[in-house]
């Protein structure tokens, strides 16, 4: 997977759900009908990768707990289908909107995560993770398989995630994918979009009879870890 070395990203709408393994053969094979596939994927349908990342808190887990701002933004390191590259990446979410900042470095850069001073790409991230005590805590791997489409308000995507696992990790390097095995019953689905959800999209939630799920990745791994108790919304998912 290649990209720009510095990327920013608008902010986007994104929604997520639960299925079951067995919908969620049916909604891949629907979305290989209906959209493009991913332009850095690879397999026999040129849609999916390996996805690996490095997931910073602080000492007390004040991200899992979504402690004040901690709650909002997430810091990580992610690494696709065990390139020599990675991105540097803050998730920032306010309500149903999103903005993601990444910047693409070497893998051996890594080692440079907690230099903060300036004249590296990621001494932004360096100096963000610094002022907030983060520092890595463990590293989740799935398969995803993406499809895309042209809009006429920008890029659409789909993603399906799956064979989750999660490893503590404290380490700021990549270990090979293994661990707690997360939400095994389960598949997430994530549609992401710019303003209004595109008529694809709402085909698929009704031909699907899809409900929407505030689930997290990563504090669906802290609670299968027991490094932290994520705090669960009323309806019992994570946000």
């Amino acid at each position: 997977m290649t990209a720009d070395t510095r990327e920013r990203r608008d902010f986007a709408s994104e929604i997520k759900f639960l299925v079951d393994p067995a919908t969620g053969v049916r909604i891949r094979e629907w979305a290989r009908a209906q959209l493009e596939r991913d332009p850095y994927g690879v397999g026999p349908d040129g849609d999916q990768y390996l996805t690996s990342t490095l997931y910073f808190d602080t000492a007390t887990f004040d991200v899992v707990r979504r402690t004040g701002s901690y709650g909002r933004a997430k810091y990580r390191v992610r690494r696709y289908d065990g390139e020599a590259k990675v991105f540097l990446e803050r998730k920032l979410r306010r309500a149903a909107l999103l903005c993601k900042r990444r910047t693409l470095v070497p893998l051996d850069a890594l080692a440079r995560i907690t230099d903060p001073a300036a004249g590296w790409e990621g001494a932004w991230f360096a100096r963000r993770i610094s002022a907030r005590q983060l520092a890595p805590v463990c590293q989740i791997s799935y398969q995803r398989t993406a499809r895309v489409a042209a809009h006429d308000t920008g890029r659409i995507r789909l993603t399906l995630d799956e064979s989750i696992r999660a490893a503590p990790r404290q380490q700021l390097s990549f270990a090979e994918p293994s661990g707690t095995l997360v939400a095994p019953n389960h598949v997430v689905l994530e549609l992401k979009y710019h303003a209004a959800l595109p008529a694809v999209f709402k085909q698929l939630v009704e031909e699907f009879k899809l409900q929407p799920h505030r689930v997290s990745k990563y504090r669906l791994a802290a609670e299968a870890l027991g490094f932290a108790t994520p705090v669960r919304a009323a309806n019992g998912t994570y946000a």
